[in-house]
């Protein structure tokens, strides 16, 4: 059974520290060329490959990743 994924991230308290960048197994998630109100460059969704496998949410030092996921 296959399933989707998708991200909601708060992006004005993302750090952009990249931790979570590591932590995807399909190279979903990259740091954005926009910064925050704060100067950080923040995270983003850069393909349609999430599986919502949730690995970034758990990593993220600031909680700032939620997953959702649906069976396809």
């Amino acid at each position: 059974m296959a399933f989707k994924g998708t991200l909601l991230i708060d992006t004005e308290h993302c750090k952009g520290c990249g931790v979570c960048i590591v932590g995807c197994p399909n190279g979903c998630i990259a740091l954005s060329k926009k910064v925050n109100k704060k100067g950080y460059n923040f995270l983003e969704l850069v393909n349609d490959d999430c599986i919502g496998c949730a690995n970034c949410a758990v990593v993220c030092p600031d909680g700032i990743i939620e997953v959702y996921r649906a069976k396809v």
